[in-house]
């Protein structure tokens, strides 16, 4: 077998910063992950759930969360912080196997001997993989203690020798380990089965997103900022409890006198924000991908064949899909996950991005979204994207045949809008 020298940082649990805003609600819903449900049963269910699965895109703080919990947990934590290195299945289980020895260093001889013998041509395959982890759920299932093991940044993985060794795991974990996976995106496991099972705990962005009192004592104790209550809805508001943007917020208003203004225009495009979102998402994504994000970036919400009509393609749907699967910005409006729309602040940025690169393509992508809203009995819709497409005569069309409609519903303020909107010359003329 190739040996691969060991980074022991890989295996240290982040210490828990003095300045953190302890989050008590999200620790109880990861103990309710371990906690036994019948001791009497003979059942799978009388064991502790499997996988604790935390899945959020960048900035969620999933790493803060997990480190703040296994450091105050009773039971022994495993921790392995992956990168992109950990793709080679021999370094992966290697790299595992050394984790769980930190917390019971005695353990494991049989799975290290099975890793030694297997090989340097065929580690890979799975035979020698479920050889090694077959010794390994061994002896786990001797031990008398319970152990957690961390699985950090689990999106880095992209083997899929890896996610099938992990799907092993997990189908014949013994009730004394328990696994945890932070992760920018879903992984390939077999979570659908164990959410059946009651298997599966899971904390999304929705449920890390800052609450207010989370925001303001972030804001004030962490960050030394005198904000209102106002000020603070506002910001959290606008970043939508991201945390990483109340950060970035924070740091941009610290030492200014001028805080009420930076927090009205606040945006996508702030520097702070547009730096990290162009780093850690955008910069990530395929060619394809971050030309479907631009493309699509006009829309309030989305749906597939909506994002077809202005792409050209026809995989808008499964392009949301994946988006979705892979938190990246993009949060689902109805339980179909039909339609969604992009966070406030990435849609900023991909809004001014698509007019520094490309914007001779800004009137003609509001010119298709508006063509597909008309067709799909979406006039309003419809009249927006032509006015923002600045096609004057086409607004001026639908606005002729709906304006009865509009005005019989008591839509008086918002005909006004549009009509304030188009040229006078026009207004006279029609």
């Amino acid at each position: 077998m190739q040996q691969y020298p060991l980074l022991q940082t890989k295996l240290h649990i982040p210490p828990v910063r003095p300045e953190l805003v302890s989050r008590p609600r999200l620790i109880e819903r990861l103990n309710a992950g371990l906690a036994t449900r019948d001791a009497s049963s003979r059942t799978r269910d009388a064991f502790p759930r499997a996988l604790t699965l935390i899945s959020a895109p960048a900035g969620f703080g999933k790493t803060t969360l997990v480190s703040e919990w296994v450091t105050g947990c009773e039971q022994p934590a495993a921790w392995l912080s992956l990168d992109e290195g950990d793709n080679d299945p021999t370094r992966f289980l290697a790299y595992l196997v050394a984790a769980l020895r930190t917390v019971e260093p005695g353990t494991r001889q049989g799975a290290l001997s099975a890793l030694r013998s297997s090989g340097t041509a065929n580690t890979a395959t799975p035979p020698s993989v479920k050889i090694v982890l077959t010794s390994l759920i061994n002896e786990i299932s001797a031990i008398p203690d319970k152990i957690i093991l961390v699985l950090d940044d689990y999106h880095l993985i992209e083997a899929q020798p890896i996610h099938d060794a992990l799907s092993f795991l997990l189908e014949h974990l013994p009730p004394q380990l328990h696994l945890v996976i932070a992760t920018r995106e879903d992984p390939p496991l077999p979570c659908a089965r164990l959410r059946a099972r009651g298997q599966l705990t899971e904390l999304r962005a929705t449920d890390l997103r800052f609450s207010s009192s989370e925001a303001a004592e972030f804001l004030n104790q962490v960050m030394g900022l005198d904000l209102s209550a106002e000020e603070i809805t506002a910001l959290e508001t606008r970043t939508e409890g991201w945390i990483a943007g109340l950060q970035l917020a924070a740091v941009s208003m610290q030492g200014r006198d001028d805080t009420p203004s930076l927090i009205k225009s606040f945006s996508g495009s702030h520097r702070f924000v547009l730096d990290y979102l162009v780093e850690e998402v955008l910069s990530q994504q395929s060619a394809s991908v971050q030309a479907f994000l631009l493309q699509t970036a006009i829309l309030d919400r989305l749906t597939g064949s909506l994002c077809d009509s202005l792409t050209g393609l026809n995989n808008g749907q499964a392009i949301l899909e994946r988006l979705d699967r892979a938190n990246l910005f993009i949060v689902p409006l109805d339980e179909e996950r039909r339609w969604y729309r992009y966070h406030h602040l990435f849609a900023d940025l991909l809004r001014r991005r698509l007019r520094q690169t490309q914007q001779e393509q800004v009137p003609i992508l509001h010119t298709r979204a508006s063509e597909w809203y008309e067709r799909n009995g979406f006039s309003d819709e419809a009249i927006e994207h032509a006015l923002h497409a600045e096609d004057f005569e086409r607004a001026a069309q639908l606005l002729e045949e709906h304006l009865d409609a509009s005005w019989g519903r008591g839509e008086h303020g918002k005909l006004r809008r549009w009509l304030d909107r188009l040229p006078e010359e026009m207004l006279f003329s029609r």
